[in-house]
C-alpha cells in the first residue's frame, strides 16, 4: 500500500508533570508531510518545536495522538525497533554538532553508513562526494577541532542525509553561520531534500531562510497556530524586515509574539552557487 505522506501526525500531545501541574508542551496538533517537501517550524521559545522534533525523531514518546513515518506506526514499536528505525530512517541534526571529536569529516559522516552496515570504500566514497557538495573537499581530513563552527555543520548535515534517510531533521542549522553562509547551506540542503524525494523539517528563528522551504508552520503555546503554503506569502514572511526573526526570550518568561500577519506579497528569486571551501 502506497501512503500520500512520508510523514503525519494526528493529535499529537505531550504532556509533562511540573510540579504537580499539568503542562502540555505539544498540544494536539495535526501535520503531514510529502515525500520531496521541505517545512520550516517557526515559533517562539517555549512554543513546543524542540519538544515537537524531539518526538519527530522517536528520542522522545508522545502522550496522546499517533505518529506515523513510511506508514509505520512509531507508537506501537518497542524501543529496540525505535532504535533502529531511527537509526536507518531518519536523519537529523541539532544546534550543537555533536560530531566525533577523533574522527576526520569524512569519517564522522562516514560513521552513519557504518552504523547501518554499509560500510567500506564505497561508503567511504558516498561520504566524499556530499561533503564536495558542500564546499568541503580539501576538509575531508580535518578533525571538527580544525573546522570553523560553519564548517563542522556542514559535515552535521552532511551525516543526516548519507544514509538516504525518509526523513531529515534539522534543529537551528544556521545557528552558528554567518548571513552568507546560512543562506547557501539552507539553499544546498533543501535542493538536496526535493532531490532525494525526502521529507525535511528545520526549526528555525530566522524567518529569513523560509524563503527555502514549501511550506511553513508556526506553532504557539505548543499549538499550531498557522500554516503557510502559498508561495508568495511565504517569499513575504522571509523578505519582510518587520519579521525577520523571533526575538530569543528570557528563560522562564512566557512572552511572545502576536500571530503571523503577513503584509502584501514582495517576491524575490535568489540564485543559489556553488559553496566555498572556506568557512
Amino acid at each position: 500500500m502506497e501512503h500520500k505522506y512520508i510523514l503525519e501526525t494526528k493529535n499529537v500531545t505531550k504532556i509533562y508533570d511540573s510540579n504537580g501541574m499539568v503542562v502540555r508542551a505539544v498540544d494536539d496538533v495535526s501535520l503531514h508531510i510529502k515525500a520531496g517537501e521541505f517545512v520550516g517550524l517557526v515559533g517562539p521559545s517555549g512554543s513546543g518545536k524542540t519538544t515537537m522534533l524531539a518526538m519527530l525523531a522517536t528520542l522522545l514518546r508522545e502522550s496522546e495522538g499517533s505518529l506515523m513515518i513510511d506508514g509505520q506506526d512509531l507508537g506501537e514499536m518497542s524501543d529496540k525497533e525505535r532504535t533502529k528505525f531511527r537509526r536507518e530512517r531518519i536523519g537529523f541534526t541539532f544546534q550543537s554538532n555533536n560530531l566525533v571529536p577523533y574522527l576526520t569529516a569524512v569519517e564522522n559522516v562516514e560513521l552513519m553508513l557504518r552504523l547501518n552496515k554499509k560500510g567500506g570504500r564505497k561508503a567511504r566514497q558516498q561520504a566524499a562526494d556530499l561533503l564536495t557538495r558542500l564546499g568541503l573537499a580539501d576538509r575531508l581530513d580535518s578533525l571538527p577541532s580544525q573546522l570553523s563552527g560553519g564548517q563542522q555543520q556542514r559535515v552535521a548535515i552532511a551525516r543526516s542525509l548519507i544514509h538516504d534517510p525518509s526523513v531529515v531533521l534539522a534543529d537551528e542549522p544556521t545557528a552558528s553561520l554567518d548571513t552568507e553562509r546560512a543562506n547557501q547551506v539552507v539553499g544546498i540542503f533543501a535542493d538536496l531534500i526535493h532531490e532525494g524525494n525526502r521529507a525535511g523539517i528545520m526549526v528555525t528563528h530566522d524567518l529569513r531562510m523560509c524563503k527555502y522551504v514549501d511550506k511553513v508552520v508556526q506553532m504557539v503555546d505548543g499549538k499550531l497556530a498557522h500554516v503557510i503554503t502559498d508561495r508568495a506569502e511565504i517569499n513575504a514572511l522571509a523578505d519582510n524586515s518587520e519579521y525577520a526573526s523571533y526575538s530569543e526570550p528570557k528563560k522562564d518568561v512566557a512572552t511572545y509574539p502576536e500571530p503571523i500577519l503577513l503584509k502584501k506579497p514582495t517576491l524575490r528569486h535568489s540564485d543559489l552557487s556553488p559553496i566555498p571551501s572556506g568557512d
